[in-house]
């Protein structure tokens, strides 16, 4: 699906995955307020689709939603093979979706782990070596990928979360190192809790979180990351709070998480 119309002033192409609501959304309105066309990609089709009618209408550029659950093991062939065949040069890779559940490994669905390991992990590393090939040979070119506060925390409950968002940030890194020899950025952002439906807050609960700084709106993630981007920052965790937390969690001895897990109440360990 292609809107109109299309604004011959534009700068180039972005691909943002999880496009349709949340950060990815916000990140997509970040760029096309600097006049990127905008490929949108989610598996939320109805949404998706507002989002680049939405997109089009208010900033003057061509938006491409497509549908596609990139959760599928091929799903990162496709979606270069789709951009390939439509002629699209991607300038700017944002890696974003992703999903998030709590709870003990053994006790998940052997699926949703099938899902969110390819979601945060197969997927983006594939898709920044398909679309970081043609940057490579255009010698420019920007990836941001989003990762987590909770790669820097292995805490019981989001062990799987936490260790794929941990994957994304190292694998982040090493590439940005393989690619600055092609003038080709990586960048990795950390955020903490986003204003996003991730975490099913009530108003008053995610008005108090924003107040305290306990959490950020998506629009001011989104315009950090985007800046950040652009001068070619390496990692960025947004927020006092969040980089405190990280300094705090590091000085926490692992016995002690185990005494909270065992007698706070939090992720109670079965008694059979």
């Amino acid at each position: 699906m292609n809107s109109d119309p299309i604004n011959t002033e534009t700068i180039g192409n972005a691909l943002i995955t999880g496009a349709s609501s949340g950060i990815g959304l916000a990140i997509a309105k970040e760029l096309a307020k600097r006049k990127y066309n905008l490929v949108l990609v989610s598996n939320q089709q109805k949404e998706l689709e507002a989002a680049g009618r939405n997109i089009s209408a208010r900033s003057k550029v061509k938006t491409w939603p497509v549908y596609m659950d990139l959760a599928e093991v091929d799903s990162a062939q496709k979606l270069y093979d789709w951009c390939a065949q439509n002629n699209i040069e991607i300038e700017i890779l944002v890696n974003n979706a992703g999903i998030y559940f709590f709870g003990e490994v053994v006790k998940n669905d052997i699926e949703k782990i099938h899902r969110m390991t390819i979601l945060h992990t197969t997927t983006p590393s594939l898709l920044c070596s398909l679309f970081g090939k043609e940057m490579k040979k255009r010698r420019h070119g920007h990836i941001l990928n989003i990762s987590s506060l909770s790669a820097f925390l292995p805490y019981p409950g989001i062990a799987l979360y936490s260790s794929t968002k941990n994957f994304l940030k190292s694998f982040s890194r090493a590439l940005r190192t393989e690619m600055m020899e092609y003038n080709v950025n990586v960048t990795c952002i950390c955020p903490g809790a986003v204003s996003t439906r991730l975490y099913n807050l009530k108003d008053p609960d995610r008005k108090k979180a924003l107040k305290l700084g306990v959490m950020i709106s998506a629009e001011k993630l989104a315009s950090i990351a985007v800046k950040a981007m652009f001068k070619k920052k390496s990692l960025i965790v947004p927020g006092f709070v969040n980089r405190l937390t990280i300094f705090i969690a590091n000085l926490i001895p692992h016995s002690v998480i185990l005494l909270i897990r065992r007698y706070s109440g939090y992720l109670p360990p079965d008694k059979n």
